[in-house]
């Protein structure tokens, strides 16, 4: 069972953020759950009132990847870890999650930078 268990940790560690952004997609619509949800509601309970205060980590989405779509996609790729094809994919897929769960400082700079290209993006 373990080695079942090592084996899909290390496919996982081999796919890019799109990929994983997918596979959470379908791993939500196949069971009828939210990961975000689960996620945030222990944390939320567990820190009571404080949590609502200040909002640490923060899921960046992709809204419109704007009419200078080279620009974006070079963006993109300087604020994460995706290769060409898959910022290419998010940009032209639009609207795309691009990461989960990311600081507030790493967030800003994700949304200063693709904004600055002409893309449109939004932090919740």
């Amino acid at each position: 069972m373990a080695s079942k268990q090592e084996q899909f940790i290390d496919d996982i560690g081999k796919m890019s953020v799109l990929e994983l952004a997918k596979l959470v997609k379908a791993l939500e619509d196949t069971f009828g759950v939210s990961a975000a949800a689960q996620a945030v509601a222990p944390a939320a309970a567990a820190a009571g009132p404080a949590a609502a205060e200040e909002k640490t980590e923060f899921k960046v989405e992709l809204t419109q990847g704007g009419s200078e779509k080279i620009k974006v996609i070079k963006a993109l790729r300087s604020v994460t870890t995706l290769g060409l094809k898959d910022a290419k994919d998010a940009v032209e897929g639009a609207p795309t999650v691009i990461a989960q769960a990311a600081s507030k400082e790493d967030a800003q700079k994700m949304k200063e930078a693709i904004e600055a290209a002409g893309a449109k993006v939004t932090l919740s």
